[in-house]
């Protein structure tokens, strides 16, 4: 039996990109907080669910790899490896393939034998022996490698000296930032430019968070912006690119298919051997068209842009259209 939320819609109807999208908004209002919960429970929404494991695939698997491979061509200083979290890039490997294989047991699978692994992924035809340890046994590095099977970005934090440093990552994805000036950053370098969280201490308390986390422990959290266009890579190397359109959308009569809300799902991870902070970023797109889909979602959201303070608008870079938004969103 269908499940009915209003005369007009069937959530079963809807397609996966909106059952399965990571809403973040309870209420009509955002603020910073760290909202960090545990990772690998099923997370409800209006019209489905989200989060029931740490590597999640969809439709866009093939695209968004693809992409990604474009970006790294393009500009090889989105992967970077201090050589010191060399090891912790294999602890990564050796930690996310097995996950993956057991979240979706009929496209992927890995066996393991002491330091010799076999790796078999159906979606891609991709079947490869590789050894744990020798960076020579996987095409281009196991980082590399490991980035062509994930959708997510991937970050990797060593602690030391009482803080984390961001020492390792491939993130291909940023929004609004970027990962090569980041890199050798500490943890509180790294969010420095965001408005509130200093005064409300969000991140000082979140970085006392993640360094408690035992080895093994995993932890997820959300995060969004706005993105024209379905672009993942709004990096600051490419601003040029996709910057000039913040100044024209709100005009734009295609504006409520062409923004979208960008929702980022955060794991955070401590890697059971290296005792480095694995932080995953997977980031979905979905257009006004598609949350308007939902009634509870376009209130939602129309109401937390129409009231999101100026200085929050303009680090998220939406201050130009927000409004536009709003109006779109508010008026259905």
């Amino acid at each position: 039996m269908s499940i009915i939320i209003d005369k007009d819609m069937d959530i079963e109807s809807l397609p996966d990109r909106i059952r399965r999208f990571p809403f973040p908004f309870s209420g009509d209002t955002y603020r910073y907080s760290a909202n960090v919960q545990p990772a690998n429970n099923a997370a409800a929404t209006d019209v489905g669910s989200w989060g029931a494991g740490v590597i999640d695939i969809d439709e866009f698997y093939l695209d968004e790899l693809a992409d990604r491979d474009r970006i790294l061509r393009r500009d090889p200083s989105r992967m970077q490896v201090l050589p010191h979290m060399r090891p912790a890039v294999w602890d990564t490997v050796a930690t996310l393939l097995p996950t993956m294989a057991e979240e979706n047991p009929d496209i992927m699978s890995f066996h393991r034998e002491g330091n010799n692994c076999r790796w078999q992924n159906k979606l891609q035809n991709l079947d490869v022996e590789f050894t744990v340890g020798d960076d020579d046994s996987l095409p281009d590095g196991p980082l590399r490698f490991l980035g062509t099977q994930i959708q997510d970005d991937i970050v990797l934090l060593d602690i030391r000296d009482n803080t984390m440093w961001l020492d390792a990552g491939l993130v291909s994805f940023a929004a609004d930032w970027s990962f090569g000036f980041d890199v050798g950053m500490s943890f509180m370098e790294i969010h420095h430019p965001v408005p509130r969280v200093k005064e409300e201490n969000i991140i000082s308390r979140a970085e006392q968070f993640l360094m408690r986390l035992q080895p093994g422990e995993q932890f997820r959290r959300t995060n969004w912006t706005m993105t024209i266009g379905r672009r993942l890579d709004t990096s600051t190397e490419t601003y040029p690119e996709w910057g000039p359109d913040r100044g024209t959308i709100a005009n734009d009569p295609d504006m409520p298919d062409k923004l979208h809300l960008r929702v980022e799902v955060q794991h955070l991870i401590r890697l059971p051997h290296t005792g480095v902070l694995l932080f995953l970023i997977r980031s979905y797109l979905l257009p006004l068209r598609d949350i308007a889909q939902v009634p509870t979602w376009r209130e939602k959201f129309g109401n937390v842009l129409a009231e999101l303070p100026e200085d929050m608008a303009e680090y998220k870079g939406i201050i130009r259209y927000r409004k536009a938004a709003s109006d779109w969103l508010l008026a259905g």
